[in-house]
This record gives C-alpha cells, sequence and structure tokens, in this order.
C-alpha cells in the first residue's frame, strides 16, 4: 500500500481538490483507494456523496486505535473509493501532543488498512500540527500543492520546508522524512508574475534530491470547481478539452499527475476514459 499525505502548512492552496481528483482517477483506475480527512475543516468529507456512511470516524481511530474497517471506511459513490470522514477532531492535536505514541500513532495503525487498500492518501489541514507531523512520517510521499504566488512561495518555505526539516531526527528511529513533490496548482494562462515565480521555484530545488518540482502543473480552468460542485471527480466532468482553449482538458491533467506520482501503473492509467462507466478493471500493485 502507497501512503501520500498532501500537505501545506498554508491554507486555501488546494489540498482538498487535489486528494480529491487523484483519489477519484486512481479508484476509476481499478485501485483500491482510501481516503483520510485529517482536517479540521472536514470539506474531503463531503466531497463526494456516501453509498454508505461508517458509524465512526477519524476521531475513533486516533483516539480509540479503531481497527474495524467496516466501523471506519464509508463507501462514496465512486466505486473502489471510501474515506474515513473527520469527525470531532477538535480535541485530537492536543490528545495527540501529550500520547506516548503521538505523531507514531498513524503509522502503528497502518497494518489496519494495509490489506484492503493499495493507496492511502491523506488531506491535512492548512497550519503546522501535531495532525500534520503524524500524516507526514506516517508517508511514502508528500506532496505539496503550491500557487504561483508570492505569499505561498515565502510559506512554502518558512513553513512546509521546515516542517520537513524539523521531523528529521526521527531517522534514529528507522522513520525518514518522505521526499517532497510540490504541485503548481492555479496557474494562470497569462501572468509574467507567476511564470517569474514558477521558474523560481524550479531553480531553487533543480539539484536537492528531497524536493521535486514536478512537471505537471495545474492550470486555473474551470472544470476543477465545476466537478466539486457536483460532487464528481474532475477527469469524469472533463475528459476533453474545449475548443479554443490552450490547457489540456482535466482528464489529460489529472492522468498526467498520476502518471508523474506512480510511473508503474502509467499504462493503467491510460485506460480511464473519463466517462462514469470507463473504470479499468482491479489494477495490479507494482
Amino acid at each position: 500500500m502507497q501512503v501520500i499525505s498532501i500537505i501545506s502548512t498554508k491554507g486555501g492552496v488546494g489540498k482538498t481538490t487535489t486528494t480529491a481528483n487523484l483519489g477519484g482517477f486512481m479508484a476509476d483506475a481499478g485501485l483500491r483507494v482510501l481516503l483520510l480527512d485529517l482536517d479540521i475543516q472536514p470539506t474531503l468529507s463531503s466531497y463526494f456523496a456516501l453509498n454508505s456512511r461508517a458509524p465512526n470516524g477519524i476521531y475513533e481511530l486516533l483516539t480509540f486505535n479503531e481497527g474495524n474497517i467496516a466501523r471506519l471506511a464509508s463507501r462514496t459513490v465512486i466505486e473502489g473509493l471510501d474515506v474515513v470522514l473527520s469527525n470531532d477532531t477538535s480535541g485530537l492535536n492536543t490528545l495527540l501532543l501529550h500520547a506516548p505514541d503521538g505523531r507514531l500513532r498513524l503509522r502503528n495503525l497502518l497494518p489496519v488498512f494495509q490489506p484492503h487498500y493499495d493507496l492511502l492518501l491523506i488531506d491535512t489541514q492548512g497550519a503546522r500540527s501535531v495532525l500534520l507531523e503524524m500524516a507526514v512520517l506516517v508517508s511514502d510521499l508528500a506532496l505539496s500543492p503550491v500557487t504561483p504566488e508570492i505569499l505561498a512561495a515565502r510559506e512554502l518555505r518558512r513553513g512546509t520546508l521546515q516542517l520537513i526539516e524539523e521531523i528529521a531526527p526521527y531517522r534514529h528511529l528507522g522513520i525518514p522524512p518522505p521526499p517532497l513533490h510540490l504541485l503548481l496548482n492555479r496557474v494562470p494562462s497569462v501572468s509574467a508574475n507567476a511564470r517569474l515565480i514558477q521558474q523560481t521555484l524550479r531553480q531553487i530545488f533543480h539539484d536537492r534530491a528531497d524536493v521535486r518540482v514536478l512537471r505537471t502543473e495545474v492550470p486555473a480552468i474551470e472544470a476543477f470547481p465545476r466537478a466539486a460542485t457536483q460532487g464528481l471527480p474532475v477527469h469524469r466532468v472533463e475528459h476533453r478539452r474545449p475548443s479554443g482553449r490552450v490547457a489540456p482538458a482535466a482528464l489529460e491533467i489529472v492522468r498526467a499527475l498520476a502518471s508523474e506520482l506512480f510511473p508503474p501503473w502509467r499504462e493503467t492509467f491510460a485506460q480511464v476514459s473519463g466517462k462514469p462507466d470507463g473504470r479499468v478493471p482491479h489494477a495490479q500493485h507494482p
């Protein structure tokens, strides 16, 4: 099972949108996907309609070490896509801060999910917290959306990168920080300032092995908010590029992102059509 946390210490950069659309695409590619909503503002929990709602959620998972998947995982209307809902998470940071296994609790609970899912995607809150550190420490990879604006670039250095550096001592416990992938998000089609920030970020991290700026960029297109309104993955809402637009179709954007993050599944991703009945049969784990 692959574990990816979508992180940023700055709110409003598109973490939940990225998590939902990546999860929906991967499920349509035939993978068994679980979303964990660790945000105290649980937008991801209400992104997709549910076919069945589990009685428990993140609170029971982290407070009582609930290990019954049937009581934790709610089934969304997207086949193959489940979610552990955020419920009453306001006191979890304090609980984990004082618990002996606080920042490692989710890591210790990982065996609960491994037999059931190919991919675990963790949505996090836009602020430094024990919950955020816990999510990073359980991850194989951390994905951070960055909007091409100066405040977001400054917060990346001051917040997200500092977080990764400060959990580095966990290496002594055999838990190295995950590599950090930066996703340029909501990129305007015409903006000299945005292009300058993009170029600067790529130059800064060009020689760093632990931080990578992805080739894939997510343009500021209307399909993403429209998909959120409909409660659907964006690749189902726009699988063809509208005439007259330079930016590729949303299907191609999410496919490119998934392929860059998970190259072994590239051929499977190529089979996703974006249509409601276009789900690929169960994918083989790489």
